[in-house]
């Protein structure tokens, strides 16, 4: 495979210099930015797999660059933000990021969060042998890696993409929190519940003609979410 290419904005110098010493220790390329700006100037002129965003950042925070990117495309966005943003943390996963580490952060937990996005978009953009799925007009194919809602296509970003995969795989299941984010994340749920919930609600703007009364992604209280059957 070729080498994985990463940007990394932040408008601490320390910070984005000693996040690209480990990235380029595990082989990746790096490219950096001082914020949200420079981050969309290089997204216009290099092929980058995933991005790393720092919340707060001068001329263009990264919650504005990740509703940007989101508009045209599901490139993989860890934010990072300070402990005390809990707000920031659920609006960035609410406009398109796909996880967040908090600040002050282990290097080597960041790497592994690097690995497992990797991972999984690599996985939307092979071959898999899929099928398709459908509920109702719903219709996710497990091969062209799209998802149609009474035949027009539905843009889902690549962990929204997953779960509705799951949910849709098992029609009537009742998945729990913990264990959608084991399945769809790869690893050991902890503080789960906002990082699923966030992920399930922008599943719901996307496939509900009525996002406060679903007809598809379905919550049972205590337990987790389903998909009607």
């Amino acid at each position: 495979m070729a080498t994985m290419t990463i940007l990394v904005a932040d408008d601490d110098k320390e910070i984005r210099d000693g996040i690209e010493i480990y990235l380029k220790n595990e082989g990746y390329r790096v490219l950096k930015a001082a914020d949200g700006r420079e981050a969309l100037e290089l997204l216009k002129t290099e092929e980058v797999h995933l991005l790393i965003l720092d919340i707060m950042m001068p001329n263009m925070d990264g919650i504005t660059a990740t509703f940007k990117i989101r508009e045209a495309q599901n490139v993989p966005i860890i934010m990072l933000s300070a402990k005390v943003e809990e707000s920031d943390k659920i609006h960035g996963l609410s406009v398109g990021a796909d996880d967040y580490v908090s600040k002050p952060f282990q290097p080597m937990e960041l790497m592994a969060r690097v690995k497992s996005q990797l991972r999984r978009y690599v996985q939307l953009g092979t071959y898999d042998g899929g099928t398709t799925l459908s509920v109702g007009g719903l219709v996710l194919d497990e091969e062209a890696k799209t998802v149609t809602l009474d035949g027009i296509p539905i843009k889902l970003t690549p962990i929204e993409f997953k779960i509705t995969e799951l949910l849709m795989k098992h029609p009537g299941r009742v998945f729990s929190i913990n264990e959608i984010y084991e399945r769809v994340w790869k690893e050991e749920a902890y503080n789960a519940e906002n990082i699923v919930a966030v992920h399930i609600r922008k599943i719901r703007e996307k496939i509900e003609t009525d996002p406060k009364n679903p007809s598809y992604v379905k919550v049972v209280w205590g337990v987790g979410y389903k998909i009607e059957k």
